[in-house]
């Protein structure tokens, strides 16, 4: 029987407290996604619910069906979130055939050590709907660090990696960004080069409140893409490196990460966003 997510995880909250001071970031990220949720919308590593108040926010979305397979992340999301659609369980614990408009991952995939078999489950959830997949998760192996280990990740990506996964599972990439490219030194520096193990809530919410806003302006659809395109070139040339970064329930922290949204439609295609995430 494969390994249940974030088995491997030696922390046992992945800091929600202190990210829970990351509004602006979530609301962001929303926004990046907002285009591809619609309709009912598969949740998958719900954790104790940060993103799905955001996401139940989005006019568009008519159900939402959460799965988390913590048993301590459920209790607490359904104190936090009486009467919301909350399964204890993977994606193979939904009802077999359920179709969705969307499925949204949010730094869930590098917790799974079978991410492409993990994939082939989303393309069977969307492909009788032509659906949207929203995938945010890590970018970087450079930036690997010790908190990472601790929060049970297997990886972080690099952008010809996630590109072959998807490809493989039978999408088609049609975009990459970066998301918050601030994001990267501030990861290296605490938790590559400091060796932290934990986040301060003061800091995330100083970042969260001033610097997020600030360097990563979110007020249009246009602007983000403008400024995605914009980190992407200045990190790139900070980098020296062909591949870039990648964009889960906000589970890590300030960093590096890939924003991806891809469509499965009867040609399987894909739409792909390359992201930096807080």
């Amino acid at each position: 029987m494969a390994e249940l997510p974030n088995a491997r995880a030696a922390t046992d909250d992945f800091e929600f407290a202190a990210l829970r001071e990351a509004r602006n970031y979530r609301r962001a990220l929303m926004d990046e996604f907002r285009a591809g949720l619609h309709g009912d919308v598969l949740e998958v590593g719900a954790g104790i619910g940060q993103m799905t108040e955001e996401l139940s926010r989005l006019p568009g979305v008519r159900r939402v069906l959460a799965v988390e397979p913590d048993a301590g992340f459920c209790a607490e999301y359904r104190r936090r979130l009486p009467g919301r659609e909350l399964i204890q369980g993977t994606v193979s614990d939904v009802a077999p055939g359920e179709a969705f408009d969307a499925i949204l991952s949010v730094n869930v995939l590098e917790h799974i050590e079978a991410d492409a078999e993990e994939l082939a489950r989303y393309v069977q959830r969307l492909r009788e709907r032509n659906g949207c997949l929203c995938l945010f998760v890590p970018a970087r192996p450079e930036i690997y660090a010790p908190i990472d280990r601790d929060f049970g990740h297997f990886r972080r990506y690099t952008r010809p990696e996630l590109r072959a996964e998807l490809q493989a599972a039978g999408f088609r990439v049609e975009r990459l960004v970066y998301f918050n490219s601030l994001g990267y030194f501030a990861w290296w520096l605490n938790f590559c080069l400091l060796k932290r193990r934990g986040f301060d809530a003061g800091k995330v919410r100083l970042y969260d409140r001033l610097f997020f806003p600030r360097f990563i302006s979110w007020k249009s659809a246009s602007s983000a893409r403008h400024l995605a395109k914009v980190c992407w070139l200045s990190v790139e040339q900070v980098l020296s490196a062909e591949s870039c970064g990648s964009v889960q329930s906000v589970r890590g922290p300030v960093t590096f990460q890939e924003l991806t949204i891809t469509r499965e439609i009867t040609r399987l295609r894909l739409r792909l966003r390359l992201g930096l995430r807080v």
